[in-house]
């Protein structure tokens, strides 16, 4: 006769590595529910079940005696509901499940060793809070970085007396659509659309960083930023228009979910972060990066000819002197890095779905690719938003085997219970997301596909497609904008970034992005004005001498009145090699290639 058991026990085989190791995951799965034991001590006290079946297989013995065997009592200690249906009512389910649990059970010491090497010696069910901790504090620099970069530059690209006023946008805006221009351009600007409130939402966005830095009311704080900087990027027009903005959106987005429900974020009652977000927010790293490996492999020969890089580090928009360094190298290393970026972008971002070492090792893969980006070239705060949501790949084993012992003791768990229709929600928003963003996925990758149309959502840029350098540039028109008196001494107006003088260094500016300089190289692609609808409103403000617009350029040629005449003269510009640039002390070297825009005046 059996002995009694007060709650359900699933016996094990403890001299086995490979049951060991899950046995230790089970227990953080079933918490109490189960308990547990190897059939090394208890086996004695169930006379009744031969000592061959618990050496082959768990065995999962009931308060009334009933016991289960093999993948049955795994499902049915585990509580899997889907599983357990498939295995009692999908025809062939059971008996394959069977078989594959048999041949697992006369292979452990293979499966063991892959076990230890997917997870390393730790199996168990682990928790991400730490890596919250670091994603939120990262997003609240990043958001501090977004807003402080955009602060000083604000009132000359969007102001008042700036190149594309937003009150003047909103007023188009309203007179087209009418009340439908709400949800077009969703942003608090239209309660008030002054100078003012755009350094109020810049200034507000600040504090509200450091607040969530700090770890205050972190759910709140995100809140706030995702609707300042929605507002922001809404009438920031063209000069606000790039992917990283809409990522910082997207991303700020889900971290309003992924963030504690508390009035401040500590180590000390910390719980468990929404794993759904937590899915979310990796889902949407691996629509980043496999996007922007698809896209070139699938828009641009030069890229599947793998000479993309013969040109990438001359032609980007803002390269850095290390970029100049690295495109002197020879062919081969450039075909070879266009390689390892594939494998990297096309590859690595599955291993984000992978068990604990492989997850990591895309980590540092993924983090390695941007790290050689920022390197050299100057991509605002993209490549620190893309290192934040990569940290989402290391569970807090991980981070205790980096960090100090005594940093990672102060963590402590608290089980955090939220309502039921709390999580409802919580679950019915994940679920939307999911399904939008996968069908905006859809849509990117399979272009011939008639997915539902999600209009609606996109004026809220937060589920968004990605894919930088789609196709490459082969060459690089540069804009350079003159100033005269009298039609005969032509003065040059120098950017504070972007080329021109042929003896400045390639300089570093990110993470700040000065959005002009960044609109001048989309311009000269673009061939000359009349394709740049915002270009005669900047020579417009050249020529009336407009403080605010002119603060976005190095220095003002004309200090005391401004010029009568302006034009925009396009040229050619190269890297120099190592032995000119020895010689003659320059970067560049420059070919005339025409006129950008023609001699205009106000009158």
């Amino acid at each position: 006769m059996q002995s009694q058991v007060s709650k359900p026990l699933l016996v094990y085989d403890n001299d086995c590595d490979f049951c060991q190791c899950w046995i230790a995951q089970w227990k953080h799965v079933t918490q109490d529910r189960i308990d547990y034991a190897p059939y090394q001590e208890v086996s004695q006290q169930f006379p009744e079940i031969p000592l061959s079946a618990f050496q082959s297989s768990v065995q999962l013995i009931l308060e009334n005696e009933q016991v289960f065997s093999g993948t049955e009592a795994v499902l049915r200690a585990l509580n899997n509901r889907l599983l357990l249906w498939c295995y009692y009512n999908l025809p062939g389910f059971a008996p394959l499940s069977e078989a594959i649990y048999r041949f697992v059970a006369k292979h452990r010491p293979f499966f063991s060793a892959m076990t230890r090497w997917l997870w390393g010696t730790h199996t168990e069910r682990t928790t991400f809070i730490f890596s919250r901790w670091v994603f939120l504090r990262g997003i609240g620099c990043i958001y501090l970085i977004a807003f402080l970069s955009l602060w000083v530059q604000i009132h000359g690209l969007v102001g008042s007396n700036g190149i594309l006023p937003a009150d003047d946008y909103l007023a188009a805006v309203h007179q087209q659509l009418g009340a439908k221009g709400y949800h077009l351009v969703p942003t608090l600007f239209w309660l008030n659309s002054t100078d003012i409130f755009l350094h109020l939402i810049c200034a507000g966005g600040i504090v509200l960083s450091l607040v969530l830095i700090a770890g205050f009311f972190p759910t709140g704080c995100l809140i706030g930023l995702w609707g300042f900087y929605l507002s922001l990027v809404a009438v920031g027009q063209v000069f606000l228009s790039f992917q990283w903005d809409v990522l910082l959106l997207e991303a700020g987005f889900l971290a309003i979910f992924f963030a504690p429900f508390k009035i401040r974020d500590t180590f000390s009652r910390a719980s468990e972060p929404s794993a759904a977000f937590l899915w979310l927010l990796r889902w949407l790293l691996f629509r980043l990066m496999f996007a922007s490996g698809f896209v070139k492999l699938a828009s641009d020969e030069v890229w599947r000819n793998l000479t993309a890089l013969n040109f990438h580090y001359e032609t980007q928009p803002l390269p850095t002197w290390v970029g100049w360094y690295v495109h002197q190298l020879p062919e081969w290393f450039h075909k070879i890095s266009v390689i390892g970026m594939f494998v990297i972008e096309l590859g690595v971002p599955f291993l984000i779905f992978a068990p604990r070492r492989l997850r990591t090792a895309g980590c540092i893969g993924l983090i390695g690719l941007q790290i050689l980006i920022l390197l050299t070239g100057n991509y605002c705060f993209f490549n620190l938003l893309t290192i934040a949501l990569c940290l989402l790949l290391i569970d807090d084993i991980t981070w205790k085997s980096l960090l100090p012992k005594r940093f990672m003791s102060s963590i402590h768990v608290v089980k955090d219970t939220p309502r039921r229709i709390s999580k409802i929600c919580f679950v019915a928003v994940a679920i939307i997301l999911f399904f939008v963003s996968s069908m905006r996925f859809g849509e990117q990758l399979f272009r011939e596909a008639r997915l539902p149309e999600l209009a609606w959502m996109r004026p809220f840029r937060s589920v968004n497609t990605y894919g930088l350098f789609a196709d490459m540039t082969e060459s690089r028109p540069e804009i350079i904008i003159e100033g005269s008196n009298d039609r005969i001494t032509w003065k040059t107006y120098e950017f504070k970034w972007k080329p021109g003088k042929l003896n400045r260094a390639p300089g570093w500016v990110a993470p700040h992005q000065p959005r002009l300089d960044w609109q001048m190289w989309f311009a000269a692609l673009r061939g000359n004005y009349r394709n740049t609808s915002w270009f005669l409103d900047f020579m417009g403000a050249l020529l009336q001498g407009k403080p605010e617009v002119l603060q976005l350029l190095r220095d003002n040629p004309f200090p005391d009145t401004p010029p009568r005449y302006v034009r925009a003269m396009l040229y050619d510009y190269h890297f120099t090699d190592i032995a000119t640039k020895r010689e003659e002390g320059t970067w560049w070297y420059r070919e005339q290639k025409g006129v950008y825009c023609p001699v205009i005046s106000l009158r």
